[in-house]
This record gives structure tokens, sequence and C-alpha cells, in this order.
């Protein structure tokens, strides 16, 4: 499933074309995807234009003028693409190979700009969603905690949050109300730039260790939207280029492999239903 770094790389890629901009049309081609859209979404969209395009954990929040919030999840397969009719659809310069082309058949949604691009999302899967709140439904990310590449997560903010906590310090990583957007992937390899152990317990990461910890989940996530994202299955960039930053991973999907700092095998074990991929010797 996409994690941080992909939604964010999704959102620029989306910004240009949508921020600003009003939608002229806007098409469902099915009733549903993971959930049904919303009641009238497309009549509540049409004529609305686009304030900010903004990202929160893995979602991505569209404000219109209308006081509304079209949030949208990517789920396992979801993808944007853009269709512009003045510039084709070029790859990105950079560590990009192109992707192949979208199968039409799951064209779900299809946002049309008062410029005329067509902004499609495909969802071969149908895990994605999209909702729309109003100001009387309140923020729908209320109780998810802060943004891992904002000032307000700190190593300070991250030991707080991890007081107490006699859950292993990976699955207290991935909580959404500890830090937004981290998922598997970025979490592991974050561990172990950062030298800990994904079997620590969270309450027992020292203050100092929570220091680097959060530097190093800022540093690769920080890396990996250079990079474009990680291509794992159905991700891809909205020019359909797909992310490289998995052929830098120091951990992730390694094992059996020697590790890169100490040549060591890297191992796996199962965690809340997840993969953990950790070096024993350089995480402690």
């Amino acid at each position: 499933m996409p994690e941080l770094p992909e939604v964010e790389t999704v959102r620029r890629g989306l910004q240009p074309y949508l921020e600003g901009e009003e939608l002229a049309k806007v098409t469902l081609n099915r009733a549903d995807l993971r959930f049904p859209f919303p009641e009238r979404m497309a009549d509540r969209l049409e004529g609305a234009r686009i304030l900010s395009l903004s990202r929160r954990a893995k979602f991505l929040v569209a404000e219109t003028d209308r006081n509304e919030k079209l949030v949208m999840h990517l789920g396992m397969s979801g993808r944007f693409t853009i269709h512009d009719p003045d510039i084709p659809v070029q790859q990105n310069p950079g560590e990009f190979a192109h992707a192949q082309a979208t199968n039409p058949r799951h064209d779900h949604v299809e946002f049309l700009t008062g410029k005329g691009v067509r902004i499609v999302f495909n969802d071969p899967r149908r895990f994605g969603y999209m909702q729309m709140f109003g100001e009387a439904d309140g923020d729908p990310f209320v109780e998810v905690g802060p943004e891992p590449l904002s000032n307000a997560f700190s190593g300070e903010s991250l030991y707080e949050a991890f007081r107490g906590k006699k859950s292993p310090v990976k699955t207290a990583l991935l909580d959404q109300h500890v830090v937004a957007g981290l998922g598997n992937i970025y979490v592991c390899e974050a561990l172990f730039m950062a030298g800990i152990s994904p079997n620590r317990l969270a309450g027992n990461v020292s203050r100092k260790k929570c220091d680097v910890l959060a530097q190093c989940v800022r540093g690769v996530l920080e890396r990996a939207i250079q990079a474009g994202g990680s291509t794992l299955k159905d991700y891809a960039h909205t020019d359909g280029a797909l992310g490289y930053f998995q052929h830098s991973f120091k951990v992730y999907g390694r094992e059996g492999e020697a590790c890169s700092a100490c040549t060591k095998p890297v191992l796996r074990k199962v965690q809340s239903g997840r993969s953990t991929f950790f070096c024993s010797h350089c995480q402690r």
C-alpha cells in the first residue's frame, strides 16, 4: 500500500493541474470503490474550485470553495493519471522507468478541469476510496498524529508518545495516532538507520534514541520523496513513471541477504501481521 512518500509524490504531480482550477465535470463510472461514493458527489464538485491540494498522513485532501473537502485514499492499487490536451505526458527526469498503461476498464472516477485537463483515478482492486467532509463534519484527522516532515514531529514528541507503551517500537511507529503516514517499508528502514531493534519495547526507547529515530524517520522519507517513492506492485506516479527508492532499501525485502553495514544476514519476522526486516547485529 502506498505510504507517505508515494502519496506526497502523487500530490506534487497533481497540484499544478488541480490547485486553483475549477472542476467542469466529474464522472463516476461506478457506484463505489472500497466504500460507496459520497451522496451527490459529482453534483457537489462540479463547478467548484479547488483552493488547495494537500496531504494528511496517507490521504490526499482537496479543499473546495464550497467549504467542503474531498479526501482521497489510493488504497493498494489506486493511481491518478493526467491527460493534458496541450502537453504530452512525459517521463520525469532522474531514476525512473516508465510504467505500462493502465486498463481503462478500471477508470472509476474522472475529473475534467475548466482548462480541459482530464484527471483519471484508476483502481483495479478498488481498495481506494473518496469521502467528502463539510464544516459541520469537523476535522476527519483530529486523532491522527503529527506529520513526520513537520515541525510538530521531533524526538521529544516521539518520546512522549512512546512513554508507557509496552508494544514493540515497530508496532508503535505504525500507529497513526503516534505519527502520521508511516507504513511498513519506511519504519523498517528508519529503525535500521537508527540502530534500534524492532523488538525493543517503545516505552524503553530513551529520549536520546528518540532524537536519533526522529531524524532517521525524516531522512528516509525525504530521500524516498526525492526518488519518487517506492514501486511495489501497482504504485506509479501521475505520469506513469515508477519510483525507484526500493533500489536503496537497506533491509526491507532483503531477507537472507548480507547487511550493508556488517555483512550479517538480514532477518525477517512477522509483527502484528506484517513482515519486519532487520539486522540483529546492527539493531539493538
